[in-house]
């Protein structure tokens, strides 16, 4: 028996219009354009994307369509957020960040038709046009007066096109599980995979997220995503925020401390998401200035695992709350968020923290379950691992315009690749991903917590732990680490060794001037088990 409610579809365009409605005063804040900040309200932005909308109807764009991006957070990119998937057609956020083969492929494999950049991208795709022949024209985000000097053909002015139209528009109505929006994942071997997510899927995904299990946002909030716009639709916190009229505040492409900084404090921030990197970089600047984050009120940290002194750092200088998520470009990206509960405030501090180290409990709507080799469930006592697999209905069943269905099993569920525990309580916590888990003498060994545990240390900025091979246990633990002083090696193992069980101790630690990094700032391990998968075997010798 179905029931006799309305059959309405869920729609990225509605998000807007109820935003311009509703909330039409709230200002959304854009750092670092042309060296001043701008600034509008949601009624101003819902002008403007219906311009943009007739602009793209009078350029040709079809339903269906994918038109690329190469933008940071501001603005101009919030609107084509909007005003693309508002006609049907598909954004495609690019990682400039990726090698110049893996945009070529990107680009390529979504056939797009046009590409809107910031002025800073345009020689980077006047070197690679010639290999681009979806491409149809270049859009460059920027007004007349600040037009780059560029060899790429059809080139077109942003404000320009945008001025030009009309701004009346009827926003079209489609089935919800027409595309609105993709994303790569930016895989450390092999060519990136499209995500193709749905305005349903990114709706649900939306509502999720900043509710009181994720980003917990109200109207009142003023939330500043420094997670870029084209990683992952900036864990979805442009439409959370639209949602629901908080204050969302861009910070562009300046992202080192002083920048950071500065337009927390002019804005009186009290959310800000982003991935440890670029939190680091904002304590360090706090720390050398004595400038305390004042108005901010949780920063929630994803893409890679949290270091305890972070957590520690965030709190007891500034009085900000670490939440700790997890997801993945698969899950739109938020999967599971270790949000403030009224048990956790309970605990003593340190056991507090210790909690906050764990990824968190899934969103309602996700289904999370680890299984083992056999594909066996495993107890949810906090201690058993097992690879994550999860469904829910912002999950991806597949892989745009791709057949590998390796990591999708034949019971509807997608698995992740990590390795984790969850305990009785529904706290999840990754121990390491699959492929970089230590197994040595049977026993595993996580590299996740072993990194975490030498950022603790005095000096050290950067921690990398891998497996390499050992004639007796198989693998050991090697690690690698970046630090702005003298790093002393008896002292940081003898530290290690209030920290973790003596078994997990690496075997060596080597001091290098960088890791290699991926394109989404992780480090990239690849190279680094090839360099070094010789380290600790002995060396034969021969006479």
């Amino acid at each position: 028996m179905l029931s006799n409610m309305m059959d309405e579809s869920l729609l990225i365009s509605d998000l807007l219009e109820h935003a311009a409605h509703c909330y039409g005063q709230t200002e959304i804040v854009s750092g670092s354009v042309n060296g001043a900040a701008h600034r509008y309200t949601y009624a101003d932005a819902a002008r403007r994307v219906k311009r943009l909308a007739n602009a793209l109807t009078k350029l040709g764009v079809q339903e269906g369509d994918c038109i690329g991006t190469l933008a940071w957070n501001d603005f101009r990119h919030y609107e084509l957020y909007f005003g693309v998937s508002g006609v049907g057609a598909v954004t495609h956020t690019i990682n400039p960040r990726l090698f110049t083969e893996q945009i070529i492929y990107i680009i390529n494999h979504a056939k797009d038709g046009y590409l809107f950049l910031d002025p800073m991208f345009a020689p980077l795709l006047e070197s690679i046009q010639a290999e681009l022949p979806s491409v149809l024209g270049y859009v460059i985000l920027a007004d007349a007066e600040h037009m780059p000097n560029t060899s790429l053909p059809n080139v077109l002015c942003y404000e320009t096109l945008v001025a030009d139209a009309a701004e009346h528009f009827t926003w079209p109505r489609f089935p919800e599980q027409t595309a609105a929006s993709l994303c790569y994942t930016s895989g450390t071997t092999g060519n990136p995979k499209g995500v193709l997510y749905s305005h349903k899927s990114t709706l649900l995904h939306a509502r999720a997220v900043s509710g009181g299990e994720g980003w917990a946002l109200d109207n009142a909030s003023v939330v500043m995503p420094v997670v870029p716009m084209f990683h992952a639709c900036a864990w979805g916190i442009p439409y959370s925020a639209t949602q629901l009229g908080a204050k969302l505040v861009l910070p562009g492409p300046a992202m080192d401390g002083a920048a950071l900084y500065k337009l927390i404090s002019d804005e009186q921030v009290d959310g800000m998401c982003g991935v440890p990197t670029v939190w680091q970089g904002l304590l360090k600047y706090t720390a050398e200035t004595g400038k305390i984050l004042s108005s901010v009120k949780k920063a929630i940290v994803g893409g890679s695992a949290v270091p305890l002194s972070m957590i520690q750092k965030f709190e007891e200088k500034h009085g900000v709350f670490v939440m700790h998520g997890w997801g993945m470009t698969e899950l739109s990206p938020v999967g599971a968020v270790n949000y403030r509960t009224p048990a956790m405030d309970q605990l003593p501090r340190e056991q507090r923290y210790r909690l906050q180290l764990k990824q968190g409990k899934p969103l309602c709507g996700i289904q999370m379950k680890i299984v083992d080799e056999q594909g066996e469930e495993q107890p949810r006592d906090g201690k058993s691992y097992g690879h994550l697999q999860v469904r829910g209905p912002w999950v991806a069943q597949g892989y745009f315009r791709n057949e590998d269905r390796s990591s999708f099993t034949e019971g509807g569920w997608f698995d992740t690749g990590d390795i984790a525990t969850i305990d009785p309580d529904g706290y999840m916590q990754i121990v390491d991903r699959a492929k970089d888990v230590i197994k040595s003498g049977g026993e595993w060994i996580s590299s996740i917590a072993l990194e975490n545990a030498a950022l603790g240390f005095d000096n050290i900025t950067e921690t990398c732990v891998i497996g390499v091979p050992h004639d007796k246990w198989g693998e050991r633990p090697l690690l690698l680490v970046t630090a702005k002083g003298p790093v002393e090696k008896a002292g940081l193992l003898a530290y290690l060794k209030t920290k973790v069980s003596k078994w997990w101790l690496p075997d060596d630690v080597i001091v290098l001037d960088e890791l290699p990094h991926t394109a989404t700032g992780k480090v990239s391990k690849v190279p680094l088990r090839e360099r070094y998968r010789n380290h600790l075997r002995p060396v034969a010798v021969t006479g």
